[in-house]
Protein backbone atom coordinates (compact mmCIF):
# COMPACT_ATOMS: atom_id res chain seq x y z
CA UNK A 1 0.00 0.00 0.00
CA UNK A 2 1.36 3.79 -0.63
CA UNK A 3 0.26 6.94 1.13
CA UNK A 4 -0.27 9.87 -0.26
CA UNK A 5 1.99 12.77 1.41
CA UNK A 6 0.83 15.94 -0.51
CA UNK A 7 1.65 17.17 -4.02
CA UNK A 8 3.01 14.20 -6.30
CA UNK A 9 4.98 12.30 -3.29
CA UNK A 10 3.61 8.78 -2.36
CA UNK A 11 5.90 6.17 -0.08
CA UNK A 12 5.44 2.29 0.73
CA UNK A 13 3.62 2.20 4.16
CA UNK A 14 6.56 -0.60 4.43
CA UNK A 15 9.19 1.83 4.29
CA UNK A 16 6.73 4.17 7.22
CA UNK A 17 8.31 3.96 10.37
CA UNK A 18 6.23 7.50 12.30
CA UNK A 19 4.61 9.95 11.59
CA UNK A 20 4.39 13.15 13.86
CA UNK A 21 2.84 16.49 13.72
CA UNK A 22 5.22 19.00 13.08
CA UNK A 23 4.80 20.59 17.11
CA UNK A 24 6.58 17.74 17.82
CA UNK A 25 9.82 19.30 16.10
CA UNK A 26 10.13 21.63 19.06
CA UNK A 27 9.30 19.40 21.63
CA UNK A 28 12.60 17.31 21.86
CA UNK A 29 16.79 18.10 21.91
CA UNK A 30 16.86 14.68 20.16
CA UNK A 31 14.24 15.38 17.68
CA UNK A 32 15.19 18.99 16.56
CA UNK A 33 19.04 17.16 16.64
CA UNK A 34 17.60 13.98 14.53
CA UNK A 35 16.04 16.46 11.81
CA UNK A 36 18.87 19.20 11.61
CA UNK A 37 21.27 15.64 10.68
CA UNK A 38 18.71 14.73 8.40
CA UNK A 39 18.80 17.69 7.22
CA UNK A 40 22.56 18.32 6.70
CA UNK A 41 22.84 15.04 5.33
CA UNK A 42 20.16 15.70 2.91
CA UNK A 43 17.57 13.39 3.70
CA UNK A 44 14.98 16.27 4.16
CA UNK A 45 12.02 16.46 1.52
CA UNK A 46 9.35 19.24 1.87
CA UNK A 47 6.42 18.19 -0.27
CA UNK A 48 5.06 21.58 -0.22
CA UNK A 49 6.76 24.80 -0.14
CA UNK A 50 4.27 26.86 1.04
CA UNK A 51 3.01 25.04 4.60
CA UNK A 52 4.17 21.59 6.73
CA UNK A 53 1.55 19.80 8.86
CA UNK A 54 3.81 16.86 9.69
CA UNK A 55 6.50 15.58 8.85
CA UNK A 56 7.39 11.40 7.67
CA UNK A 57 10.22 9.50 8.98
CA UNK A 58 11.00 6.69 6.77
CA UNK A 59 13.89 4.16 6.19
CA UNK A 60 15.50 6.31 3.29
CA UNK A 61 13.97 10.04 4.16
CA UNK A 62 12.10 12.55 6.33
CA UNK A 63 9.68 14.05 4.38
CA UNK A 64 7.21 17.93 5.42
CA UNK A 65 4.05 17.09 4.35
CA UNK A 66 1.22 19.61 3.98
CA UNK A 67 -1.30 17.09 5.10
CA UNK A 68 -2.30 16.74 9.07
CA UNK A 69 -0.45 13.63 10.97
CA UNK A 70 -4.06 12.16 12.10
CA UNK A 71 -4.77 12.31 8.14
CA UNK A 72 -1.54 10.28 7.41
CA UNK A 73 -2.24 7.91 10.09
CA UNK A 74 -5.66 7.26 8.98
CA UNK A 75 -4.20 6.68 5.12
CA UNK A 76 -1.78 4.25 6.06
CA UNK A 77 -3.99 2.26 8.56
CA UNK A 78 -2.11 2.77 11.66
CA UNK A 79 -5.34 3.70 13.28
CA UNK A 80 -7.45 0.53 12.63
CA UNK A 81 -4.39 -1.34 13.38
CA UNK A 82 -4.68 0.32 17.16
CA UNK A 83 -8.44 -0.10 17.38
CA UNK A 84 -8.18 -3.85 16.42
CA UNK A 85 -5.73 -4.52 19.46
Amino acid sequence: MFIHLGGDVMVSSKEVIAIFDLKMKEAADSTQEFLKVAEEEGFVVVVDENESKSFVVTNRKVYFSPISSLTLKKRAGFLEDLDER
